[in-house]
């Protein structure tokens, strides 16, 4: 046999030999997988022999399976009733308010400069201090416009003294004329020179009250009544008439404006109100709402909408007596638009939301709840105003467990609130 017949050989054998022991194995793993199904099966028919004996003993218990039996967590009339909490339905008169965010504003802000250059030799106040218009706040040295007014006096002196020489001078050459003693030329040089000299005694009053003004600013006063900032200058420093900061700022904050913004649906009828002279009171709230600050009125409102927002502002005046208000500070607003009279008023709490709408839970004679769709009109602390015709004063509503229930279940009342 030649060499390539031999390995020809060879490779066949090993071609058989590798079928066979693909065929031992799939035969080996058909039977372990029958030898399995078998114990499953017989596993399973075991456990529901077992579970019939218990049925047969003990009997059928299908009734307790998935829990609680019936719907008495829903509170449905098979169950036990549902603890709820009540409020009664009352009618009063409710306020019509908008709420805003508004941001504290001086009415008035000046910033106290020197008008003239010079030392700053005393200050006369106290920063925070309150201060009325006219009150000195500070002097600058003023010896040199002393000096100032003293030359401007001393010409003044001296051309009063030359015009009335040449009055007297013109007097005499009138008498002079009637007796044709003298020229009418000389006369009326003489008066021109009386005219002039009438001029340049002028100019030198507009010098003296100048230079008096000059010294009069060296006292510096409150231009406005308000509340003194820090001060911007120390004793003993040059002050110039252009310092940006000057010596001090006063703000007017009694009273305090607010300005803030409402929808531009309230604009009709806000603009109705201050048309007819009417008040829109205004008050102004911390951020968590619970201390008041102050109390005022609209004063009056931009004159456009802001398109970005669809909002106008409102500037209001308020009464800032004890001082607790500051420019720039933030505080919630609350503004009064209108009043509805001897309407609905339940608690916000049983206030619900559908997808049918807005609706309140009441509580019928027979222990059951229907819901009862409501329209809301104004909100005022924890009281809604609503607006249904099912509904009537006296009812009960649903203040608290609301989420457990729906129309038809039974309930039983273990908090009623005090009409």
């Amino acid at each position: 046999m030649s060499f390539i017949q031999s390995l020809r050989f060879k490779h066949l054998a090993s071609m058989a030999a590798l079928v066979l022991v693909v065929g031992v194995g799939m035969w080996r793993f058909a039977d372990m997988q029958s030898l399995w199904q078998q114990y499953v099966l017989g596993a399973s028919n075991a456990t529901d022999k077992a579970a019939d004996n218990t049925k047969g003993k003990s009997g059928d218990k299908s009734k307790y399976s998935g829990g609680r039996p019936g719907n008495k967590d829903m509170g449905d009339g098979g169950g036990k009733p549902t603890p709820v909490s009540t409020a009664q339905v009352k009618r009063m008169d409710m306020q019509i308010t908008v709420q805003a965010l508004g941001t504290m504003t001086a009415m008035n802000t000046a910033v106290v400069r020197s008008q003239v250059d010079g030392v700053l030799k005393s200050l006369r106040f106290t920063e925070g201090q309150q201060v009325q218009a006219g009150q000195l706040l500070a002097e600058i040295d003023g010896r040199a416009f002393e000096s100032q007014l003293n030359q401007a006096l001393g010409q003044l002196a001296r051309d009063n003294a030359q015009l009335l020489n040449a009055q007297l001078d013109l007097q005499r050459y009138q008498d002079l004329l009637k007796k044709d003693a003298i020229a009418r030329q000389q006369v009326e040089t003489q008066s021109a020179l009386v005219s002039q000299l009438q001029g340049t005694v002028q100019a030198d009053q507009a010098q003296v009250d100048a230079a008096r003004l000059q010294l009069s600013y060296t006292r510096v006063t409150a231009p406005i009544s308000g509340r003194l900032g820090l001060k911007q200058a120390e004793l003993g420093s040059l002050v110039r008439a252009g310092d940006v900061n000057g010596l001090v700022t006063i703000t007017q904050t009694q009273p305090m404006a607010v300005v803030f913004a409402v929808p531009e649906m309230h604009v009709p009828l806000i603009m109705r109100k201050l048309k007819s002279g009417q008040t829109l009171a205004v008050q102004a709230w911390d951020r968590e709402h619970k201390q008041k600050l102050a109390a005022g009125r609209v004063s009056t409102t931009d004159n456009a909408i802001d398109l970005a927002t669809g909002t106008l502002k409102l500037k209001a005046a308020l009464d800032n007596r004890d001082g607790q208000l500051f420019p720039n500070q933030f505080a919630q607003i609350e503004l009064q638009l209108d009043t509805l009279k001897n309407t609905l008023v339940v608690p916000t709490a049983s206030v619900q939301r559908g997808a049918q709408g807005n609706f309140v839970l009441v509580v019928q004679e027979d222990g059951t709840v229907k819901s009862v769709a409501v329209q809301l009109l104004a909100v005022q602390d924890d009281r809604q105003a609503i607006q249904s015709d099912e509904m009537k004063e006296g009812d009960s509503v649903v203040t608290d467990g609301a989420d457990r229930l729906r129309s038809g279940s039974k309930v039983e009342v273990v908090k009623a609130a005090k009409p």
